[in-house]
């Protein structure tokens, strides 16, 4: 699959989704979805029109998406891991933070993730990666912090009794934190270099951080668990199964490494 077939889809996304900003009845949920979360019309409407942009490619695939689940077009073939709307609980309270992420796997796993987009749906940034050829902002190549300072760190606390205890010692190392609310683009910028560290200690999905996994690589920073064990061998599923520590470089990443280990 080009990416210019990820990149009109895109255009569709941005010309309906930011009209169903502040809207009330997009707070109303209109169901379950397939992991498990409640459904609300901008997710399910997100999903229709990747679902139909895909198709209109003409390709054979199988979607893994976070609303409607598996499913086959033109008899199935690579894997398209679909985040319909990443943040939906900032879409439908009207906090302007929240994307689309579609990534393209040729096998299994994480590590076979041959493609990456995201698409911030309120200022219509987009995000590209492809294995082997870099990371892109609006087609411009980008890349991730380069010294050792932790300039900013973002985090996603999904309990947060239990989550932020566990990263303390890492975030109060940081000159500034920010728990943004959307893991995709929170890695997306940090693949820009805007975001120093990200960690979240809970299980995630697969589609919530696949694109920013390839983002984070092929723009030069690092991804693991929180422990510091690989996550390419990570089944593409809808299964949760592994906490996220991102980093802008190996240094930076050592470092975040050693304050989570500590006693707190």
């Amino acid at each position: 699959m080009k990416i210019q077939v990820l990149r009109n889809i895109g255009r569709r996304l941005l010309k309906e989704i930011p009209t169903m900003r502040l809207r009330p009845y997009t707070q109303i949920a209109i169901g379950v979805g397939a992991a498990g979360d409640k459904t609300f019309l901008i997710d399910k409407r997100a999903e229709e029109i990747i679902i139909s942009g895909l198709d209109e490619s003409g390709e054979a695939l199988t979607l893994i998406s976070e609303e409607i689940g598996i499913k086959d077009i033109k008899g199935g073939g690579k894997k398209i891991l679909i985040d319909p709307i990443d943040g939906s609980k900032n879409a439908i309270s009207g906090i302007p933070f929240y994307c689309t992420s579609v990534a393209v796997v040729n096998g299994n796993t994480l590590g076979d993730i041959e493609l990456a987009y995201v698409v911030n749906l309120i200022n219509g940034d987009e995000f590209w990666a492809e294995k082997g050829k870099g990371a892109f902002l609006n087609s411009k190549r980008i890349y991730t912090q380069r010294d050792d300072e932790f300039y900013l760190i973002a985090y996603e606390a999904q309990s947060p009794h239990k989550d932020i205890p566990r990263i303390i010692p890492l975030l109060s190392k940081s000159r500034k934190t920010r728990c943004l609310g959307a893991t995709a683009l929170d890695l997306a910028y940090l693949a820009f270099g805007a975001i120093s560290i990200f960690v979240t200690p809970s299980l995630s999905r697969g589609f919530d951080f696949a694109s920013g996994y390839l983002l984070v690589r092929e723009a030069g920073g690092i991804f693991t668990d929180i422990k510091g064990n690989t996550i390419e061998t990570f089944e593409v599923s809808l299964k949760k199964g592994s906490s996220l520590l991102a980093s802008g470089n190996k240094r930076l990443h050592e470092k975040a490494l050693r304050l989570l280990g500590k006693p707190r």
